[in-house]
């Protein structure tokens, strides 16, 4: 008797524990599934906002938050919010390698917009490849995203350093001249810069005289043009970001070298006119469309786009847009419209990624590919001067 009593109780306890453990379980899925309905989609982005590359990195943040908070007006994506994550590198690569681990781990988020130099992207390549995470560069070197067997979750929206330095070649050879120097940043950025710029140099029969370099944290370059000012170069070709191309224009000035200067696109904010004052008129330099939109010819495919960025960076932050705003501008419209089309799962987002066509972007019409992970080619620039502080779109 006592063993059956038992053996009663035990299947009673056993057929509770069924009824419970299902209620607990529907109530779980329950949770979760609503949970899932209401959630943010974590996009993350890791910036240069202090440090010497802090130009680059202030208007990439404001551009963000400003088109993240345009589209959750609207309603987000697919009636879901979009939390833009924002984390500042300090312009170091360790902080940058922290920084991205933190969005992976922590945050969750389905892709990452990042960095804004070339240092400090090329610092992520090795985490996002590994975690499986879309990562978006801001930056220039080619090596962010070649070769793509080795780069297969890494994009990035600023122009090459190959595309760049072939136009600043170009057009000096367009000018007749056959000889240049070259002065660059001891950084990712500017040796990335100075082998494109030896490269084009080569293709196009034009001969470098003199090689120099400086330290990002440099406050005079008088010592390098000073050299090239006893050389016979026609050019000299500058490959720098500000301050410190700033400060390579004021000290050309001040030693009255007889030479054209012709920067990369690095110069392509308003930072740079501010610092380098009167010294800047009548530089040159290759450069994304958006300095200039309003001079462009009406039938430009990117000329609205570019318009409405202007208008709207304009209105919220008392300042016009940069080149380097409008590479945030083309990496979060470009993740928004991979994330609709393929939702936030991390592999699915890289594949749209891969597959984009025809998307009119401010740095220019993208066509991405398995073979090509930035998209772009020499029309997504125009040579620029400055002329009486403000860029003039050389015809």
């Amino acid at each position: 008797m006592t063993k059956r009593i038992t053996v009663l109780l035990i299947s009673v306890l056993a057929l509770l524990t069924l009824i419970f453990t299902a209620g607990c379980s529907s109530k779980q899925e329950s949770t979760s599934s609503t949970a899932k309905a209401g959630e943010t989609i974590n996009i993350g982005a890791v910036l240069d906002i202090s440090g010497p590359s802090s130009s680059l990195g202030i208007p990439e943040r404001d551009t963000l938050q400003m088109l993240a908070d345009q589209l959750n007006a609207k309603g987000g994506i697919n009636g879901r919010q979009v939390k833009m994550v924002i984390l500042d590198n300090k312009s170091d690569e360790t902080e940058s390698v922290l920084a991205v681990k933190k969005l992976i781990d922590q945050e969750k988020v389905v892709a990452i917009i990042g960095s804004s130099a070339s240092g400090t992207s090329l610092a992520m390549v090795d985490t996002v490849q590994k975690e499986g995470v879309p990562l978006i560069s801001l930056a220039t070197n080619s090596k962010i995203v070649e070769p793509v067997s080795d780069r297969k979750w890494v994009f990035k929206m600023a122009q090459s350093d190959a595309t760049v330095a072939d136009g600043m070649i170009k057009y000096a050879k367009s000018k007749g001249i056959q000889k240049i120097a070259i002065l660059y940043m001891n950084n990712a950025y500017g040796d990335g810069g100075q082998k494109a710029l030896n490269k084009a140099a080569a293709d196009n029969g034009i001969s470098v005289v003199l090689q120099d370099k400086f330290e990002a944290t440099d406050k005079e370059m008088s010592a390098q043009l000073a050299k090239i000012k006893s050389s016979d170069a026609q050019a000299v070709m500058v490959w720098a970001i500000p301050p410190s191309a700033s400060i390579v224009t004021r000290n050309y000035r001040e030693l009255a070298l007889n030479i054209p200067m012709i920067h990369s696109h690095g110069i392509a904010n308003q930072n740079f006119l501010d610092l380098s004052g009167e010294a800047a008129n009548g530089i040159e330099f290759p450069v994304g469309k958006i300095v200039v939109a309003d001079q462009l010819p009406d039938n430009d495919p990117q000329k609205q786009a570019l318009i409405s960025y202007t208008k709207d960076f304009t209105a919220k932050f008392n300042t016009p847009p940069s080149t380097f705003g409008g590479h945030a501008w083309d990496a979060f419209n470009m993740v928004v419209n991979a994330i609709k089309e393929a939702g936030d799962d991390r592999a699915k987002v890289r594949d749209s990624l891969e597959k984009t066509k025809n998307f009119v972007g401010i740095s220019g019409v993208f066509n991405m590919s398995e073979q090509d992970h930035n998209g772009l080619n020499e029309s997504s620039m125009v040579m620029v001067a400055v002329k009486d502080g403000k860029w003039v779109l050389i015809k």
